[in-house]
């Protein structure tokens, strides 16, 4: 990668530190939009959101976060770019980087995204990857930090397809030292073991019900991810056990939250009963999408301009 400039592909591409104080930002920044007060700390900057996915969450987001901080955002989808036709991404990436300030690019395969940062002028920001989901994950994390206050230490349970929000989830376990709860059917166990990631703070369930003992944030995700339609009848049968439904709340800790990075499949990986249910801080995780990735946004301009 450009070794002058700084990206956010992976969760691990942030100290301790910079988590904590881009969280304390994401408050200040949360508060000032209740207040109606607008800082515009990005005022007559261009950020450029590349997809290639599908996205809701992702585009609304980071559109409103760059327009609350006084910048201006243009959207492109790669089917209407050259890259659709041929052009190579490092190409592409030399020249999109030359004409704004910072890039978030949500693709498949986590390669494309390194390839592009590597010759980028600007820092780009994963939006997702098949391989990574770090903004969702940090976000979550912040809106666990609201409700229950600093997660070094508690257990945090994933229940379902061993993917990029889990992989995002255990590279955050180790940099921000809580336990992590991994339940999925034994048939996607290699998944698991494939990850190049330190699995020092996790520990695998093959019982969805047992992970969920004692746990202070129940998470989990769709069943099949983009990308891995083809295989959807397939996994309907194999996740039948891990479902989040009451009885996993029930045995978790008294004060647990349940989360979901959205778009939710009520009857297939939660009921609705769990992600509708008083435990249920959901929304409030999407809302802080917002708040999170304009830290972000923030943080990223500014280093990469000292």
């Amino acid at each position: 990668m450009n070794k002058n400039t700084r990206h956010f592909l992976r969760v691990r591409d942030l100290s301790y530190n910079e988590i904590q104080k881009l969280f304390e930002r994401s408050t200040l920044l949360k508060k000032q939009v209740k207040e109606n007060v607008f800082k515009q700390e990005l005022q007559n900057r261009t950020l450029i959101l590349l997809f290639e996915k599908h996205s809701t969450r992702t585009r609304l987001s980071f559109e409103v976060g760059m327009q609350q901080l006084g910048g201006n955002s243009i959207v492109l989808q790669m089917r209407d770019t050259q890259i659709d036709r041929g052009e190579t991404i490092e190409d592409a990436a030399r020249v999109i980087s030359r004409m704004c300030d910072i890039i978030m690019m949500r693709t498949f395969e986590h390669s494309k995204i390194e390839a592009f940062a590597k010759h980028s002028t600007a820092p780009i920001i994963n939006g997702l990857t098949n391989e990574h989901h770090p903004c969702q994950v940090l976000s979550d994390i912040f809106t666990f930090q609201e409700h229950r206050g600093n997660i070094l230490g508690k257990t945090i349970s994933w229940i379902g397809d061993i993917n990029n929000m889990c992989a995002s989830w255990i590279e955050a376990s180790n940099i921000l030292g809580f336990k992590l709860h991994v339940s999925s059917p034994p048939e996607y166990k290699h998944l698991l073991e494939e990850l190049n990631i330190n699995q020092n703070n996790v520990e695998y369930f093959a019982d969805p019900l047992e992970a969920c003992m004692q746990s202070d944030l129940i998470t989990t995700d769709v069943w099949t991810s983009m990308g891995f339609e083809q295989e959807k009848n397939e996994r309907l049968k194999s996740f039948e056990r891990w479902t989040v439904d009451k009885r996993k709340i029930d045995v978790a800790n008294k004060d647990v939250v349940f989360m979901h990075c959205l778009p939710a499949h009520r009857g297939e990986e939660v009921s609705a009963d769990v992600i509708d249910g008083p435990q249920s801080v959901v929304w409030q995780e999407a809302e802080n999408r917002l708040h999170f990735q304009k830290a972000l946004l923030e943080y990223l301009i500014k280093i990469n301009e000292a």
